[in-house]
């Protein structure tokens, strides 16, 4: 059965390329979600199996949105995306929980080795 991904990305086009990657491999994209905020409320509606999410964003960054979500669910599992030289946040959000974390701009081959690695 295909994997559910909630994708969460200030930026459309990163949304649609990552969506583009994922189902292209046999992963269905549950949702989207432009914002940390968003992707909290997207994660309690569709219950993904996976959540790719963006550190820096409007509202509540993803490592805000990281942490809510796994206050709610402590088995969820996220992804975090960031840019190059974030490296501190990228330490603060495998101590919050993360998974796993790609660095932008994405290559298909690694969104996909990190998204097998979390959920097969």
């Amino acid at each position: 059965m295909a994997k559910n991904i909630l994708i969460c990305d200030d930026a459309a086009f990163m949304r649609m390329m990552i969506k583009d990657i994922l189902t292209k491999n046999g992963y269905n994209v549950a949702g989207e979600a432009e914002n940390g905020a968003k992707a909290v409320e997207k994660y309690a509606e569709v219950k993904p199996d996976l959540v790719l999410m963006d550190i820096t964003m409007p509202e509540m960054d993803g490592i805000q949105a990281l942490k809510k979500i796994k206050g709610s669910d402590p088995s969820a599992m996220v992804i975090m995306c960031s840019a190059m030289g974030q490296q501190a946040m990228v330490i603060e959000a495998i101590q919050a929980g993360a998974k796993d974390f790609i660095v932008k701009p994405f290559q298909a081959e690694r969104v996909l080795e990190a998204v097998k690695k979390v959920v097969g």
